[in-house]
């Protein structure tokens, strides 16, 4: 597999609201700042509405804040556009937790999707058949979609968001469509794949399984805060934490 360096992401007081049909306002991030070293993995946690799968489009690239400061590396992201900003969003990668699959194309042409408009210093096949095997996928190149369990699925939504070898990957709810024994799979894959290649990943999870293998846990409530632990530091209530109760 190719090297990977991870990304350091600075987030400061970002704010992104938004216009529901009735006309009533949501604030999905208010006044959210955030510091992310290169090569960590934080999760990042609350209640549905609470904002977490806001802040990853904002650092993506996919959505825009409406104020603040997002930077990734020495990308200034909230001040990019256009063709600069498409070159962002192909270095994050990005799983989701529906797989996102095109069901007309193999494991492998899934992967390739992403770079085939463009013109790379690398052969797209073997890169694709690289990272379909480092998925534990090997073999499988050319199977649809629809001949795959779910958790093979995941697997070649990961090596999709790969291909172009990023240094942050954000993963919205990985593991939310699959059951216990294949979620617990799928986030070892994606903890070995940080170890190979030194990724920084942002998972925004509700299952306290998945955060609390995490060397972060972020809290967020209403758009804001609330919580921001260090989890290498061992004996964490990561449950609680969730439920909203105090460590």
């Amino acid at each position: 597999m190719n090297e990977t360096t991870g990304s350091a992401v600075r987030v400061e007081d970002v704010v992104k609201r938004y216009v529901l049909d009735d006309s009533v306002e949501l604030v999905a991030a208010d006044g959210v700042s955030l510091t992310v070293a290169p090569g960590a993995l934080v999760a990042l946690t609350g209640p549905s509405g609470s904002g977490k799968s806001t802040l990853l489009h904002l650092v993506g690239g996919v959505d825009r804040a409406d104020a603040g400061t997002i930077v990734v590396d020495d990308r200034e992201v909230t001040a990019l556009k256009g063709d600069d900003l498409a070159a962002h969003r192909r270095r994050v990668g990005f799983v989701f937790q529906r797989f996102n699959l095109l069901g007309a194309l193999t494991a492998r042409d899934n992967v390739l999707a992403p770079v085939v408009p463009f013109k790379v210093d690398f052969d797209k096949a073997a890169r694709a058949d690289e990272l379909l095997d480092a998925v534990g996928l090997g073999g499988r190149e050319r199977s649809l979609p629809s001949r795959m369990s779910g958790g093979q699925q995941q697997r070649v939504a990961i090596a999709r968001a790969l291909v172009w070898s990023p240094g942050l990957l954000l993963a919205d709810e990985p593991t939310g469509n699959l059951d216990t024994r294949t979620g617990a799979a799928i986030l070892d894959l994606l903890l070995s794949l940080r170890a190979a290649r030194g990724m920084t990943i942002l998972i925004a999870t509700h299952d306290p399984v998945v955060a609390s293998r995490c060397d972060r846990l972020v809290r967020l409530q209403d758009g804001r805060i609330t919580d921001d632990v260090d989890l290498r530091a061992g004996d964490i209530d990561v449950a609680g934490l969730l439920a909203g109760r105090p460590d």
